[in-house]
């Protein structure tokens, strides 16, 4: 039982003034007023009987009590939304097959997550999932080989396909960690260690060369990966820095003692992840699925990547559609 006074609704204007210090941001992001954000959290500093937070700065800044709490807070609101979205997922006993296909950038907690959820309702059906890069999902695709796909969306629009979107995506910069300056110096710093590049054929290395292209950068050609862990790898052993995602950083967790991120040196550009499906599919699987996507990006992706990069915020989103 919760301490009186204790709400989950105070735990979640917490959250959100914390990671802003701002009460007319934490009003935008939980939906209440500002006068009704400042009375939550003065309702649960009562109840606690301590100060979370050091209302006499702008912007706000947590006390050490209110560092332990959020830390403790965060897991609790994670598990909790984890919980919703597993019992969003729709009675899906009627399917007979089902084959889907994500990107691989969700290998690591994401797609464990859904399949557990997904084989929980697909009792009597057969049931396929494969992993692979964007360019392969949507080539299966175009061909009707898979009934449903989540990845990296081409802005093309597929015959035949409807599309649902799901996160955006921004690019961000990944280096050694200690070897290059942040901020304005940052740009300059990349030209004095290799450009580690994704493989070429895949849809990652297309959209980050001609976004490069765009800005009219150039930088030596001398590193093509085509596993992301190996680039990352080669990113924390010092040998170059690379141009990568939330998503991929998130995924490559073994290594952020060792690397850093930054936000791009030049302007901005993301990309959009997305679940396709057959355009004359008649019920609401491919909706269903979708959100509990969303659901499940926001806590195992969004919700941790926030708190590890905080800049991220805004950035990093669920899309709704």
């Amino acid at each position: 039982m919760l301490m009186k006074g204790v709400t989950l609704r105070g735990l979640e204007v917490f959250e959100a003034l914390a990671a802003s210090g701002s009460v007319a941001h934490a009003a935008e992001t939980t939906g209440l007023s500002q006068p009704a954000v400042s009375q939550q959290i003065k309702n649960l500093e009562t109840a606690l009987g301590i100060d979370l937070l050091n209302h006499g700065k702008r912007p706000m800044q947590l006390t050490p009590a209110g560092r332990n709490f959020l830390a403790r807070t965060a897991s609790v609101l994670s598990e909790l939304r984890l919980a919703q979205s597993e019992l969003t997922v729709m009675d899906l006993t009627h399917l007979s097959t089902l084959s889907m296909g994500i990107i691989d950038d969700f290998d690591n907690d994401l797609t464990p997550r859904l399949v557990t959820v997904l084989a929980e309702s697909l009792t009597k059906c057969r049931f396929k999932l494969i992993t692979a890069p964007s360019h392969e999902i949507t080539a299966a695709m175009k061909d009707r080989r898979l009934h449903i796909g989540v990845s990296a969306s081409t802005g093309e629009v597929l015959e035949g396909v409807a599309e649902y979107p799901v996160v955006r995506d921004p690019f961000i910069v990944v280096a050694p960690r200690g070897k290059l300056a942040s901020g304005p110096g940052l740009l300059e710093g990349l030209k004095s260690l290799p450009l580690l590049r994704y493989e070429r054929e895949q849809l990652i290395s297309r959209q980050i060369e001609a976004h490069l292209a765009r800005q009219k950068l150039s930088f030596p050609e001398r590193f093509e990966i085509g596993s992301h862990l190996s680039l990352m790898a080669l990113v924390s052993r010092g040998i170059g820095w690379s141009v990568t995602t939330p998503l991929g950083y998130m995924r490559a967790a073994r290594f952020h003692n060792e690397v850093e991120a930054h936000p791009l040196p030049f302007n901005p550009f993301s990309r959009n992840i997305s679940l396709f499906a057959s355009a004359d599919w008649a019920d609401r699987v491919p909706r269903d699925v979708a959100q509990t996507m969303r659901r499940l990006v926001q806590t195992q992706v969004i919700d941790p990547a926030v708190r590890a990069l905080p800049w991220l915020e805004g950035d990093l989103r669920v899309l709704e559609g």
